[in-house]
């Protein structure tokens, strides 16, 4: 009974629990915008993490997990010396330039034509002669640098002094009062209260249906609830894809 109980239950927790624990000390690097040697550390680790699954050695697998995140966290220190990062690290490699396609470099990434084109287009760009210019990123990921008169109008273009960016602090969400961000802005239960009561009519007591409450920069709170306000109301702007109308 105990070789069952370890085998089917203690076992695959431990594999999970080490295999996050792997992932966790590797950094968020690892698993985000992933060069060469981050997917290769992934797909080790997966590998060495199901392996005990099968051959019931989990104590053998544990152990290369820990040497492969060591030497992972190792790789990653040393990408920080820029002499060494040229040596480990791909370059970027330049697609385009100032609206003209790099052939050499469509032919080192195995890029067409008609794959850089698209890229484009999902950037929001149709006509490459706007574009200053086009990389593909050491972690897979293309860059677009359109020229200055096509790119996005600038407040600084027409000498507009914009305000500082502000962005919005949650204190409610899914029905949960969040007391960190309310004691960072030095207010209290009874402040959101009296908020939510003069802006919406809702008492803090019944939150349980408020998606998301944020404080903005003009010191009110905006809120979202799980039934909006419009919905059912046959407006060609309500629609929503699928079969949901």
């Amino acid at each position: 009974m105990l070789d069952l109980l370890s085998e089917y239950i203690v076992t695959p927790i431990a594999i999970f629990l080490a295999g996050y624990l792997f992932l966790r000390l590797s950094g968020k690097k690892s698993i985000a915008q992933m060069n060469s040697f981050d997917l290769m550390f992934i797909l080790v680790v997966g590998t060495i993490v199901a392996e005990p699954l099968v051959t019931h050695n989990p104590y053998k697998a544990l152990y290369f997990g820990v040497i492969f995140t060591l030497l992972h966290v190792v790789f990653s220190y040393l990408t920080l010396n820029n002499k060494l990062r040229w040596f480990l690290v791909e370059s970027p490699t330049v697609l385009l330039r100032n609206g003209d396609i790099n052939e050499v470099g469509l032919k080192t990434v195995k890029m067409t034509t008609d794959e850089l084109l698209s890229e484009l287009r999902v950037k929001g760009f149709t006509n490459p002669k706007d574009i200053a210019m086009v990389t593909m990123e050491n972690s897979g990921q293309i860059s677009v640098i359109p020229k200055s008169y096509a790119r996005p109008l600038q407040p600084s273009d027409m000498k507009i002094t914009s305000p500082p960016t502000f962005i919005p602090i949650p204190l409610i969400m899914n029905g949960e009062i969040l007391d960190h961000n309310l004691k960072f802005l030095n207010k209290d239960r009874k402040w959101l209260d009296k908020k939510l009561m003069e802006q919406f009519h809702i008492n803090i007591e019944e939150i349980s249906d408020i998606t998301l409450a944020a404080f903005n920069q003009e010191q009110n709170i905006d809120i979202d609830t799980d039934y909006p306000h419009n919905l059912g109301q046959k407006d060609p702007n309500n629609y929503m894809p699928g079969n949901e109308n």
